[in-house]
């Protein structure tokens, strides 16, 4: 198998598979391929790839149901394909635990890349909960201090928690729904449209123009995310 890693191509169009599965393999990956949902869950149990490109309008199982049951039993990184402005699909399948999505018709370089930067981020996952670093942010889950470019910045909890949130999966786009499962605010319930509220207050300390996010990102219609390592 080459070095960079084995992908699933759940896709029920050949034409799609085939492109896929050329451009990945011309990167160094090794590709299976799936047209239904019923085949990309075997082969994903059978063989146990690094990453699963799955289109969500599959013929027999929805992307969606494909994409539960793939985060029920792994933490493989998912890479949704959807149909073009549908926005639904896109929320949908990122509660559903997707790390990340590109829409139809889509330009094939993207894809590879979208893939290369989600086995980057897996493979740069800490298990022991150490500082994470983005481009001069570091934030330190074990004594919750969080500094920029050196600089130490005071966060309230539930800014600490959201920073924590979004930096942990640099590029991974979160729903608002999905933030509020990840954060705990003592004083009042946290609700989906509280957040937009949070992360404006969070852009006003951690960022340099808090006009123009550097770190912090809106991904209109859908939610945030936080910006992806320079160069990768």
């Amino acid at each position: 198998m080459p070095s960079s890693g084995l992908i699933l191509v759940v896709d029920d169009e050949p034409d799609i598979r085939r492109v896929v599965r050329a451009y990945l393999e011309r990167d160094g990956f090794s590709v299976i391929t799936a047209g239904d949902g019923a085949e990309a869950l075997r082969l994903a149990r059978q063989r146990r790839p690094n990453a699963v490109v799955l289109d969500l309008m599959l013929p027999d199982v929805h992307g969606w149901d494909v994409c539960r049951q793939l985060r029920a039993e792994s933490q493989i990184p998912v890479l949704m394909l959807t149909a073009r402005d549908d926005i639904t699909d896109k929320v949908v399948g990122l509660q559903l635990g997707a790390d990340d999505y590109v829409t139809k018709p889509f330009d094939i370089r993207e894809v590879v890349a979208r893939v290369h930067a989600l086995l980057r981020r897996a493979a740069s996952s800490d298990p022991d909960d150490g500082p994470l670093r983005v481009d001069g942010m570091t934030l330190d889950p074990g004594t919750r201090q969080v500094r920029r470019d050196g600089e130490a910045i005071e966060l309230t909890k539930v800014q600490f928690d959201l920073l924590a949130s979004l930096m942990q999966h640099p590029g991974r786009v979160f729903t608002r729904e999905a933030l509020v499962e990840r954060i705990v605010d003592d004083d009042r319930p946290t609700l989906p449209r509280s957040i937009d509220s949070h992360i404006r207050n969070l852009r006003k300390r951690v960022e340099p123009v808090p006009s123009r996010p550097r770190y912090v990102l809106t991904v209109p219609g859908v939610g945030y995310r936080f910006a992806q390592p320079s160069g990768g």
